[in-house]
């Protein structure tokens, strides 16, 4: 059965199985990290069936290989799910180049979360130097690194968190301003407050109200990118945005992405990322739970914003 509202515990089950020797052009792998993201849910509404193992993106070891691409001992990036010993396809599977960074960087500032940031800023946000940019979720795992490319790119960044650990975080990275949505009553007057010369740039990893309030404080040909929409995924009344005049008042432009329509150009985001991690001046705060059997609490965790930081599962301990 499928779950309603936010996922829990229960709402999986365990189970094992014999590891399964890799076939001809395939590798078995020893998973180390999951990645825990809002889209799960969305799978679980859907392209995941009642039974099916759970999928999940993270890094893992190469045990045993029959391809010619890969060795063991190796680490590599792929959809690996919910699984400690995986058997792959060489063909779905990517080498971590550790001269960049370790495992954690990968899955971290290196990672599908680091890129979504990078293409959902630099290509339908157009952020260039002096904009004035609003992020919301700014201490997840995408938000934080799209606030730190906004200030490497020169602009007036303030980033909305909930709570005063998220929101010391945000001051950490030398954000502008942090708004912590859990403590303001009126959270359109905290934007304006905090985004006094209004928004070029609003990238929205949660809809609802927050980007209806984002929308009122808009600038002329503001961007708004549509990265996520935690706040409704597991909801049984989404929220009905009623600012949406103001794109026509202010001819702003808001666009939604997927950052698969751009894995030809992950190496692209990847040397950005790498080099500026080289620099010191990117960084990801990872929240790190231990266990393959943490993952369901986990992605719990991230739909009551009990995070402080991106979500790992730490599987091999």
């Amino acid at each position: 059965m499928r779950p309603a509202g936010i996922p829990q515990p229960e709402s999986f089950v365990s189970d094992s199985i014999p590891v399964r020797p890799p076939d001809i052009d395939e590798v078995l792998l020893e998973t180390m990290y999951l990645s825990i993201d809002p889209a799960m849910r969305s799978w679980m509404s859907g392209p995941i069936a009642p039974g099916q193992v759970m999928r999940g993106g993270g890094i893992a070891r190469v045990l045993q290989s029959r391809s010619a691409l890969f060795q063991p001992g190796e680490l590599v990036q792929a959809r690996l799910g919910w699984q400690t010993y995986p058997t792959v396809p060489a063909k779905y599977l990517q080498k971590v180049d550790e001269a960049r960074g370790d495992a954690l960087a990968w899955i971290g500032p290196l990672g599908l979360s680091a890129i979504t940031a990078y293409f959902g800023m630099r290509d339908i946000g157009s952020v260039k130097p002096g904009d004035r940019v609003l992020v919301s979720a700014a201490a997840g795992g995408v938000g934080q690194i799209a606030a730190q490319i906004a200030r490497i790119e020169a602009c007036q960044v303030a980033g909305i968190a909930g709570g005063a650990e998220k929101c010391g975080w945000l001051a950490e990275l030398q954000l502008d301003a942090a708004i912590d949505y859990k403590a303001e009553n009126d959270l359109a007057a905290a934007i304006g407050r905090a985004c006094s010369d209004g928004i070029d740039l609003y990238f929205d990893n949660v809809g609802g109200p927050i980007l209806d309030a984002a929308l009122l404080h808009l600038r002329e040909g503001a961007r708004v990118v549509l990265c996520g929409r935690i706040s409704q995924v597991a909801t049984d009344q989404p929220y009905g945005i009623r600012n949406l005049g103001q794109l026509l008042t202010k001819r702003a432009r808001m666009q939604g992405f997927q950052v698969f329509r751009y894995h030809d150009r992950y190496e692209e985001a990847r040397a950005w990322l790498a080099a500026r991690h080289r620099e010191g001046r990117l960084q990801q705060r990872l929240h790190i739970l231990k266990g393959l059997g943490t993952a369901p609490t986990a992605l719990g965790m991230l739909f009551r914003g009990d995070n402080s930081g991106k979500l790992v599962v730490q599987v091999k301990v």
